[in-house]
Order: structure tokens, then sequence, then C-alpha cells
């Protein structure tokens, strides 16, 4: 009985850095996660871009998950971070932002900025945990898929 519940048992996924190839894979899941997903050219754009880095969390062969931010001079900014579905909720999204942060603390970066939906409590609880502070705010920024608003959050990494 014990094969059986590790046959059907999910492993932590794998974290890596994405690749080119990783594209379409990366605009499917972010399709599935946004009200407008980014093309698979767009995300071909971005991985061949020496200041983005991305993160992914890949299971049996799937992409469950990624991180991605572009960086300029000493800080980053986090673009998007996407879980699939079935994933949410098991620490995938925390265990990519600290790898992720911990790269770009590692690449000589000194702040990471992101926004976020103030309407997104699960995101919201997953920055702060990760030392993440509220800086600033932009009204309606998220008004196209019905969020009120971004609050702007900045984390030292030194």
């Amino acid at each position: 009985m014990n094969w059986l519940s590790r046959l059907f048992a999910r492993a932590e996924p794998a974290l890596s850095a994405a690749t080119p190839r990783d594209a379409a894979l990366l605009a499917a899941l972010h399709a599935a996660s946004f009200h407008r997903g980014w093309s698979e050219h767009e995300f071909e754009q971005l991985l061949t871009d020496r200041n983005v880095i991305v993160e992914r969390a890949v299971s049996r062969r799937r992409n469950v998950g990624f991180i991605l931010s572009r960086r300029a001079a000493d800080e980053a900014e986090i673009l998007s971070v996407a879980v699939a579905r079935a994933w949410q909720g098991r620490g995938v999204a925390r265990r990519m932002l600290d790898l992720h942060l911990r790269r770009l603390a590692g690449l000589g970066l000194r702040a990471v900025f992101l926004e976020v939906d103030e309407d997104n409590t699960p995101a919201r609880r997953l920055y702060a945990r990760a030392g993440f502070r509220e800086v600033g705010r932009r009204p309606g920024y998220y008004a196209q898929s019905g969020g009120k608003g971004a609050l702007v959050l900045r984390r030292d990494l030194v």
C-alpha cells in the first residue's frame, strides 16, 4: 500500500532557472492565471533579455509555477508570479520567491519592488511574510480585471 500512496503523492516541485525553451509553457500558465496573459513571443523576448531573471517550478515534467523579474541598476521589479491552480496553497510560491530573492541578492541587487492587487489577500500575505513593505499605491491599476488598485511593495536585500 505504501508504494501506491507514493505513486499518487505529489513530489515537491524542482526549482530551476527558466530558458527561452520554456516560453510556451510559461505563456500557457500565465494565460491561465491572469486576465490578460502574455504571449509565447512576449515570453521569448523576456527570456532572452539578460536583465530578466526567471525561476520556474516543475513537477513530473509539468511547469507548475514561475516568478519573473527585471533588473535595472541595483534594483529589480517582480513582474509576474504564477502557480498552477492545483498547486496553490502548497508553498510553491513561497519557495520560488525565497530562491528568487536569494538569487537577486547574489547578483548584487539592493532592493526589489512589485505591484500587487490590493484585493489579492494570499499574495499580500506571501509578500508580507517575505519582508516586503508598502511604499505606495496605484489607484485603478488593475481596473480592467476588476481590482481596485495596486499596492507598491519593496523589500531591501542588503
